[in-house]
């Protein structure tokens, strides 16, 4: 248990520049804290004590900022980095190596009881500040939520989502970084609602200039046409 209790420092540390050392992680790190407690609040909730699970996920809320419900599911290793305001449902499933930040909400959208309502994380999956993740939909592994982006439906392995609602990102044929700060890209073409208007400006761009070379040739053709049509004066010779 302790060498797993110092993995998942380890793994804090490797993702977040400001970690000085383990000590200071150990002690300073609201989301670890609230990892911590979750694990006691879901073995009671695990032992049919869900009122003394809910008290301690409550506790853990006070102190840290963070609620997890006792019933969620969380893998090794997840990192909440700052983590005031993150909310994660009752029947929410996190994986391996996932971080979230601030802000994030993995929420449910049925009132209906007895079914999975809340997402589905796998693996090495960044969800950036503010962002919502909502429905019993899945974000495979690798991907990246960008920032208060509100995703809705299944992301792809890998994808990078952006904006409200969330669509995958243009940069989303590059090699990932393995790691994302925050889940956001911050190149130009990171937005597809910019990217697309920039294609449709190129697009009218082109046809401007083919419209131009259409009207040039027909007025072209049309002054040969008239020339043509012109009668042929004849001038007498002057000896006549």
């Amino acid at each position: 248990m302790f060498k797993n209790f110092l993995d998942h420092v380890d793994s804090i540390i490797a993702r977040d520049p400001a970690a000085g050392s383990r000590l200071e992680v150990a002690l300073c790190y609201p989301g670890l804290h609230a990892v911590v407690m979750h694990h006691g609040a879901h073995f009671l909730a695990e032992n049919g004590l869900i009122t003394a699970g809910r008290w301690v996920s409550q506790l853990a809320r006070f102190l840290t900022g963070i609620e997890i419900h006792p019933s969620a599911t969380i893998g090794e290793r997840l990192f909440i980095d700052h983590g005031m305001g993150v909310v994660i449902g009752s029947t929410a499933v996190v994986g391996n190596n996932v971080t979230l930040y601030q802000g994030v909400t993995l929420g449910g959208t049925s009132l209906e009881r007895g079914v999975k309502r809340h997402p589905t994380l796998g693996d090495n999956v960044i969800v950036g500040a503010g962002a919502h993740v909502l429905g019993p939909i899945t974000v495979h592994a690798g991907a990246r939520i960008g920032a208060n982006a509100v995703v809705l439906h299944d992301v792809p392995q890998g994808a990078t989502m952006v904006g409200i609602p969330a669509k995958a990102s243009q940069d989303i044929g590059r090699i990932a970084p393995e790691f994302l700060a925050y889940g956001t890209p911050c190149s130009e073409s990171s937005d597809p609602v910019a990217c697309m208007l920039t294609s449709l400006t190129e697009q009218v761009r082109k046809l401007n200039e083919r419209l131009k070379a259409l009207e040039a040739g027909q007025l072209a053709q049309g002054q040969q046409d008239e020339d043509e049509k012109s009668p042929v004066r004849i001038i007498p010779d002057a000896a006549e």
